[in-house]
C-alpha cells in the first residue's frame, strides 16, 4: 500500500509539524489540512503547513490515503463522525493522541469498517497553535503505534513507513500497555508540574512574589511543562483515568516513603534513591532523548 495523500485534521503544534515534516521529507505526498478554527486555518495557509488548507474536514479527507486526527483525545469521536461520509473506503485512520485505549474505542465506534491504527508520536513542546510547529519535531523521537488485533498488515507497514520518513523511531505496543507506560513517563510528570506550580501560585502572597522572582532551574522547568495546552491535558487525564490513578497511587506510596526517610534522618535511603535516579537521567541522554549540555542547552543560562 502506498500513501500518496495525507489529510491532517487539527493544525496545531503536532498537526502543523507533520505537515512541515512531510513537505521536507516526503515532497511526493500531497497534504491536506483542516482546523475547526478559521483563524488557525488562515495562519496555517500563511505558513504553508500543508499543501492545501481546506474549508471543511470532508474536503480535506476526500482523496486521502491516510487521515491523521490531531485533536484533543476528548474530541476524537466527534472529529471522526464529522468526516465519516467523505472517507475513501481503504483510507488509514490514525491520530497523535497521548492516550490510546479510549481513542481506539472512539474511532472504531465512529468509523465502523475502516482501517484504524492509532499512533502517538512522543514529541512536543509546551507551545501550541499553528505557529508552534516545526519540521524536525519528530527527528529521533519515538512514534508508538497501537494497532488493534487483526489490523491490516499492509496498512500498518505503510503507516510505519510514513512516520519513519518523518524521522521517527517506531515502536509497536498494545494500547493498554501504552497508556500505563505513558502514565509514568508523561502524564504523572505533567500532573506533578501542574500541582507544584499551582501550589507556588497559592503561596505568592505569602512569599511576596519571591517564588517567581527567584525561580531556580527546577521550578522553572516545572513551569515550562505546566504551560502545556490545558484542553489537551484535561482530556488526557479524563481519558487515561485508570492508568493515571494506578500510577498516582504508586507515586503517593513512594512519596510517603521519602517523607519517612527525611523525617527520620535516613540519609542512606535518600542517597540511594538519588543515585538511582541520576543513572536513569544518564540513560535518557545516552538514548539521545535529551540534551546533556549545561542548563539543558539553553543559550542564556540566566533566564
Amino acid at each position: 500500500m502506498t500513501i500518496q495523500s495525507v489529510a491532517i485534521i487539527g493544525l496545531g503544534l503536532l498537526g502543523g509539524s507533520i505537515g512541515l515534516a512531510a513537505s521536507e521529507h516526503t515532497p511526493e505526498i500531497t497534504t491536506f489540512g483542516y482546523d475547526a478554527d478559521p483563524a488557525v486555518r488562515d495562519a496555517a495557509h500563511k505558513r504553508g503547513l500543508t499543501s492545501q488548507v481546506c474549508e471543511s474536514a470532508e474536503d480535506a479527507v476526500r482523496s486521502a490515503d491516510l487521515v491523521i486526527l490531531c485533536v484533543p483525545v476528548g474530541a476524537m469521536a466527534s472529529a471522526a463522525k464529522a468526516l465519516a461520509g467523505a472517507l475513501k473506503p481503504d483510507a488509514i485512520i490514525s491520530d497523535v493522541g497521548s492516550s490510546k485505549t479510549s481513542v481506539l474505542v472512539d474511532l472504531a465506534e465512529a468509523l465502523p469498517g475502516h482501517t484504524i491504527i492509532p499512533a502517538h508520536p512522543v514529541a512536543g513542546t509546551e507551545q501550541s497553535g499553528p505557529e508552534a510547529g516545526f519540521a524536525s519535531l519528530f527527528t529521533n523521537r519515538w512514534c508508538i503505534l497501537t494497532p488493534p488485533d487483526g489490523a491490516d498488515a499492509a496498512a500498518l507497514e505503510a503507516l510505519k513507513g510514513f512516520w519513519t520518513k518523518l524521522g521517527a523511531r517506531i515502536e509497536i505496543m498494545d494500547a493498554e500497555h501504552h497508556d500505563l507506560v505513558l502514565a509514568v513517563t508523561s502524564h504523572i510528570p505533567h500532573l506533578i508540574a501542574f500541582t507544584i506550580v499551582g501550589t507556588a501560585s497559592d503561596l505568592e502572597e505569602v512569599t511576596r512574589g519571591e517564588v517567581i522572582k527567584y525561580s531556580a532551574g527546577g521550578f522553572r522547568d516545572f513551569t515550562r511543562i505546566a504551560a502545556s495546552d490545558p484542553v489537551m491535558w484535561r482530556d488526557v487525564f479524563l481519558n487515561n483515568k485508570a492508568a493515571v490513578l494506578e500510577m498516582l497511587g504508586r507515586f503517593s506510596e513512594d512519596l510517603t516513603a521519602l517523607q519517612r526517610a527525611i523525617r527520620s534522618g535516613d540519609g542512606e535511603t535518600l542517597e540511594e534513591l538519588f543515585s538511582r535516579t541520576r543513572t536513569i537521567r544518564r540513560k535518557i541522554i545516552e538514548e539521545g532523548q535529551d540534551d546533556d549540555r549545561p542548563d539543558f542547552g539553553r543559550e542564556d543560562h540566566h533566564l
